[in-house]
């Protein structure tokens, strides 16, 4: 299914790394809203649900209340101006969560006609380790990969060989 999804890579290296570190049929509660990759997941046998599209720096209550075993986040953190606030808040165990790398080379991402489509953070892979480790987490497995684009130029070359995102499996700290 994933194979002819855009953005092919990014997706399979996702679901791949998720498929490698939840048993299925894992219950998933996925930060923001629900979007091609959740039916990605589901149709590989997990079970979802997405918070509503609140606002997740001020707006706790679908974390809180969720009795998922998993909490996915994709591409999700970048956006908050706070991502400690709901990294605690979270009651499953597990987490699975990719950002975009900070990229020295280019600006971050800034939509100029969607308030909300913006990067308020790009991480470095030791900013979103530090992050989760004083949030409570501890990470047992991470990944990054590139993000090539087909235009010519120095920053696309650049991006063939410099990793763009990072995702992490991690688990609640058992000694909070």
């Amino acid at each position: 299914m994933y194979e002819n999804s855009f953005p092919n890579k990014r997706y399979k290296k996702t679901i791949e790394f998720l498929e490698s570190n939840i048993s299925k049929p894992a219950s998933i509660l996925d930060l923001g809203v629900r979007n091609p990759f959740t039916e990605i997941m589901e149709a590989r046998g997990f079970h979802v649900e997405n918070t509503a599209g609140e606002d997740l720096d001020t707006d706790f209550h679908n974390v809180k209340n969720s009795s998922a075993e998993v909490v996915t986040a994709f591409e999700i953190f970048e956006h908050l101006i706070a991502p400690f606030n709901v990294l605690k808040e979270i009651k499953a165990d597990k987490l699975v969560a990719s950002v975009p790398l900070r990229l020295w080379f280019s600006p971050a991402y800034r939509s100029k006609t969607d308030m909300w489509d913006r990067h308020y953070h790009e991480f470095e892979d030791w900013q979103f380790d530090w992050l989760l480790e004083k949030a409570g987490w501890e990470i047992k497995k991470r990944d990054k990969w590139t993000n090539p684009v087909k235009k010519i130029g120095i920053r696309p070359l650049l991006r063939s060989f410099t990793p763009r995102y990072y995702i992490v499996y991690a688990e609640r700290k058992k000694y909070q």
